[in-house]
């Protein structure tokens, strides 16, 4: 789904602060959606959650740097982190050429019911479409 030059894929859950979650049975794939990267511009660093870390949902997971500013990822959903991505902490770059390829971590959920807090692509547009509009 699109909204202007913006991308979105429907197979996702997403959270207000733009972090997305793919949930493949019992694991949980957490990235930055298309609006994220743009607004922080070009990703030059990323510090990745440390495997075996419990997180709670909405709490800090990690941190994006850009050329112009720092950014805080947080976690759309509860879990303890299984898998960080190396490929993207050796080419943080990816994660604005490929926002949705390219994830930050996989967590083993410990509440999956936490999914109900999290907006699916048509919520998460009208949520993008009225935050955009604001005067």
């Amino acid at each position: 789904m699109e909204i202007g030059t913006y991308s979105f894929r429907d197979d996702l859950l997403y959270s207000k602060t733009h972090e997305w979650v793919k949930i493949e049975g019992d694991i949980c794939i957490i990235g930055i959606d298309d609006y994220a990267q743009r607004e922080i511009g070009e990703i030059a660093y990323i510090e990745l959650p440390a495997i075996e870390n419990t997180v709670k949902q909405f709490e800090l997971l990690c941190q994006i740097e850009s050329v112009k500013t720092v950014l805080d990822i947080f976690s759309p959903i509860s879990g303890s982190i299984i898998e960080a991505n190396s490929e993207i902490e050796n080419s943080p770059d990816l994660l604005n050429s490929k926002p949705y390829d390219s994830w930050i971590c996989k967590l083993k959920p410990s509440d999956l019911s936490e999914k109900i807090n999290l907006m699916n692509v048509e919520e998460y547009v009208k949520y993008i479409k009225e935050m955009t509009t604001k005067p």
